[in-house]
């Protein structure tokens, strides 16, 4: 059988809808039997055999008829052919293409966002199920992080091999509850504060900072980061020495002369210090970490420096004491909430996480509300 090219669609007479679309899911039915095709699917059949020719071309020469005007068929075309292998029925997600609900669950293809509908295996397009969206990038491309979550990327790299990978949405909680102290000295020290008597809870309970001694240290000083001293001034949890009338550096507790006003003032003042060298030492960045970190704490999740993974912090959803702490689940990089990933580098990031057995997660934020973003490979 051969086809036609019009109007950026192949269209099929005599009985093309029995033979291609209600037993194998290719096209979408036209009056009659007869069918249209999208260019990658008509490639493929091409590829296939099952076509002759398309205005007498072959897949060669229809392919380079196509490219560009048709948009990225080549990447789409390698994308539609390894699923199709996989035995998974496909359409494209273009206007116009798709019936009924799926048409609203496609209509984002419109912008750029997904390029397939993928059926649960023994499914077609006249069933009401959809396993995966799919979005087809080359390598080189970047990728908007907004177009991402609840989208399947299929990534063909030069030598045309494919790496799938899972987008989605998260909502990342966790049970981590413990009672604050207040008022806590410390001191800022280049890049961190030290607590000298805090309460052993902060660290043993709840994980703030590291011994100064080290883990396996009992009692004594407590090293914060910048973050981590951050969001407990905001809670009126720590105060730094030469605040207000706190002077007292191995006091347990307290500042000013123990009025509300003068420890709010005293907490205050130290979350504006710590803030003030946070940015001078990390411009805007800082403050995207500290949304992120915060975000994390009040949802019971305990955020610590994800630095020898390379990420910004990894992640203990419930922790009950250090002494009894399991393994992180997840690497958190903090970006900017406009962020478009090199697929390279988010290749590394997930490849990575899953080699230390944790799960990819990115916060979007512009230092105030946090959208969160999870990101790991599958195979379809």
């Amino acid at each position: 059988m051969d086809g036609q090219l019009e109007g950026g669609v192949v269209r099929l007479g005599d009985d093309a809808r029995q033979r291609f679309h209600d037993s194998r899911g290719y096209g979408r039915p036209l009056d009659g039997g007869a069918l249209a095709l999208a260019p990658v699917e008509a490639a493929h059949l091409l590829a296939r055999g099952d076509l002759g020719s398309i205005d007498g071309m072959g897949l060669r020469a229809f392919l380079e008829t196509v490219e560009g005007r048709e948009g990225d068929v080549g990447t789409d075309f390698l994308v539609y052919a390894d699923l199709r292998e996989r035995g998974f029925y496909l359409s494209p997600a273009r206007e116009g293409w798709l019936r009924g609900d799926r048409a609203a669950e496609g209509g984002r293809a419109v912008d750029g966002a997904i390029d397939f509908l993928v059926y649960p295996r023994g499914q077609g397009p006249w069933d009401g199920d959809v396993a995966y969206r799919v979005r087809c990038v080359g390598e080189r491309e970047t990728t908007p992080a907004a177009d991402l979550g609840e989208v399947i990327l299929a990534v063909v790299d030069e030598e045309g091999e494919l790496s799938y990978f899972e987008t989605e949405r998260p909502t990342i909680d966790g049970t981590t509850e413990h009672v604050l102290p207040t008022g806590v000295p410390g001191s800022l020290l280049a890049d961190r504060v030290v607590l000298w008597n805090p309460p052993d809870a902060l660290y043993e309970r709840s994980f703030y900072g590291q011994r100064l001694g080290g883990r396996d240290a009992e009692g004594g000083p407590v090293q914060l980061s910048l973050v981590e001293a951050a969001f407990l001034a905001a809670r009126g949890a720590i105060v730094l020495t030469g605040d207000g009338d706190v002077d007292d550096a191995d006091g347990a507790n307290g500042g000013g002369d123990g009025t509300v006003a003068d420890d709010e003032a005293a907490a205050a003042n130290a979350e504006a210090t710590v803030v003030e060298r946070g940015r001078a030492l990390e411009g805007e960045r800082f403050g995207r970490r500290l949304a992120a970190y915060s975000s994390l704490r009040e949802r019971g999740v305990v955020p610590k420096t994800g630095f020898k993974f390379g990420a910004d912090f990894r992640t203990y959803a419930d922790v009950e004491s250090v002494d009894q702490l399991g393994h992180s689940e997840h690497l958190v990089r903090v970006l900017p909430r406009g962020h478009a990933f090199s697929l390279r580098d988010l290749a590394l990031d997930v490849r990575l996480a899953g080699g230390v057995r944790k799960r990819m997660a990115f916060a979007l934020t512009d230092g105030s509300t946090v959208d969160w973003l999870s990101v790991s490979r599958l195979t379809p």
